[in-house]
């Protein structure tokens, strides 16, 4: 299952490591994050549930990039 999230971030280094964050995140298969059009596409695992995975990507995303959202 694949899901579009708008974002807010400030520079294109801090959504590269939202990125990277959120790929790095249990049950994300893959995530792109476009900072010109400040949208994350999150492509998740089987059976993962997007709501509980989101909320752990948030989580990621504020650890390396405090001032960043995710609107859910």
């Amino acid at each position: 299952m694949k899901k579009s999230y708008i974002i807010d971030v400030d520079c294109a280094n801090c959504a590269n490591k939202m990125e990277l964050a959120a790929k790095k995140t249990p049950g994300v298969k893959d995530a792109v994050v476009n900072f010109m059009a400040l949208k994350m596409s999150v492509e998740f695992e089987d059976g993962a549930d997007p709501k509980a995975v989101m909320q752990d990507v948030l989580k990621a995303c504020k650890k390396v990039e405090d001032d960043c959202e995710i609107y859910l």
